[in-house]
C-alpha cells in the first residue's frame, strides 16, 4: 500500500495535524510525517515533493497557517494528489484557507476546512481506496457505523420529545 505523507509548516501545527495522523493510524494506512516550510526551507520542500512518488508516497497532506503556501509549493513540484489543511493561526484561519484554496489552473490542491485534519486523512484514504479494496471496505464500515449512531440518537430524541 502507498504511504500518506503528512507535512506541517511548523511543529506548532501538530495539535491539529495529530487528528490526521490518528485517523491514518486507525485505518492502518502507512504514513510519514515531516516539518517543512515553503518559505524557510523551499529547496528541501521542493526536493521532498519531487522525490515523494519514488519514496512510495501516494498522497500528500500539507498543513500550514497564515500565508499557507506549503500545499501549493508541494503541488507545484509533484503530480501526486495534495490535500491542504488550512491552520487557524491568525485572521480566524481565513488567510490560510484562501491561500490554500486559491491555486492557479494546472496546479490543484484539494482543500479541507480550517483545522480539518481528520477529513484530510479520510480524503487521502478515499484516494488510496481506489486501488486498495480493504480500505474501501473499512470506509464503508465506518460510514455504516456513523449512520447507526445518528439513528440511535434520533430515536432517543424522538422518544423524549415526540409525544
Amino acid at each position: 500500500m502507498k504511504k500518506v505523507a503528512v507535512i506541517m509548516g511548523s511543529d506548532s501545527d501538530l495539535p491539529v495535524v495529530k487528528k490526521a495522523l490518528d485517523t491514518l493510524e486507525e485505518y492502518g494506512v502507512p504514513m510519514e510525517a515531516h516539518v517543512l516550510s515553503a518559505h524557510r526551507c523551499p529547496a528541501e520542500t521542493a526536493a521532498f515533493a519531487r522525490g515523494a512518488r519514488e519514496s512510495g508516497i501516494g498522497v500528500i497532506i500539507a498543513a500550514a497557517g497564515k500565508a499557507a503556501h506549503l500545499a501549493g509549493a508541494i503541488a507545484a513540484n509533484t503530480t501526486l494528489p495534495v490535500i491542504g489543511i488550512p491552520i487557524k493561526s491568525s485572521l480566524d484561519g481565513m488567510d490560510a484557507l484562501l491561500a490554500t484554496v486559491q491555486m492557479p489552473s494546472g496546479i490543484p490542491v484539494a482543500t479541507v476546512a480550517i483545522d480539518g485534519a481528520a477529513n484530510a486523512a479520510l480524503l487521502a484514504i478515499q484516494i488510496l481506496a481506489l486501488s486498495e479494496p480493504e480500505l474501501a471496505d473499512r470506509l464503508e464500515e465506518s460510514r455504516a457505523e456513523g449512520l447507526r449512531k445518528v439513528l440511535e440518537k434520533n430515536a432517543a430524541i424522538e422518544a423524549a420529545y415526540n409525544k
